[in-house]
């Protein structure tokens, strides 16, 4: 790939760090075309230093070093996507990212539905819930609807109607997200076992 590292005076270009699994961006910082050259020869993501004027590997004092996985250039040639797995807190405040974010897995809405999720099930009132009514009710009552919403997924799937199908799949996830906090679990423990399959 061609990185222009000559639009900047002093040969430097920015380089955004995000967990390669999470998503999350962990933080900025700036290489040369020796930083560039280094980081891919030792897979250590590494920067030059404005403050030391120097190369600076992160990690390189803390231990807290960011793996490299891959690097992307964009579209005018000057600004890196390193893509990285990070060994440790990446901010030298001890943070997870630089803008004091927890660097966590994040699936935007089913995230922010197990979110609610969580707060009905806390703030249990069952005459205004849905979902506090189901946890009221106990796992056995969680676990036969995730059945009934099985199967009737099973039935839409060998009809044509595409919009029943959906809506009957919709019902199965949702109600199996419930289930899973009724367990004590979230999705991201799911995927975690799916990950650990993979081969």
């Amino acid at each position: 790939m061609e990185i222009d590292f000559s639009k900047s005076a002093h040969g430097l270009i920015p380089a955004i760090i995000q967990d390669s699994e999470t998503k999350n961006v962990l933080m900025l910082g700036y290489m040369n075309a020796e930083a560039y050259q280094k980081t891919v020869e030792t897979g250590k993501v590494t920067f030059f230093s404005r403050s030391k004027q120097r190369l600076w590997t992160k990690g390189e004092e803390s231990g807290n070093f960011l793996n490299l996985v891959d690097i992307k250039n964009d579209c005018d040639g000057d600004t890196l996507l390193v893509q990285a797995k990070p060994v440790g807190p990446t901010c030298h405040t001890g943070a997870d990212t630089c803008w004091q974010t927890p660097n966590s897995a994040n699936y935007g809405f089913i995230s922010e539905l197990e979110d609610t999720i969580q707060l009905r099930k806390e703030n249990a009132n069952a005459e205004q819930s849905y979902v506090a009514s189901l946890f009221a009710k106990g796992i056995n009552k969680i676990a036969q609807k995730v059945g009934e919403e099985a199967i009737e997924v099973v039935i839409e799937a060998k009809d044509d109607n595409e919009d029943l199908f959906l809506g009957e799949s919709a019902d199965l996830f949702f109600h199996y997200l419930i289930l899973l906090q009724a367990k004590g679990y979230k999705l991201d423990d799911v995927i975690n076992v799916l990950k650990s399959r993979q081969k």
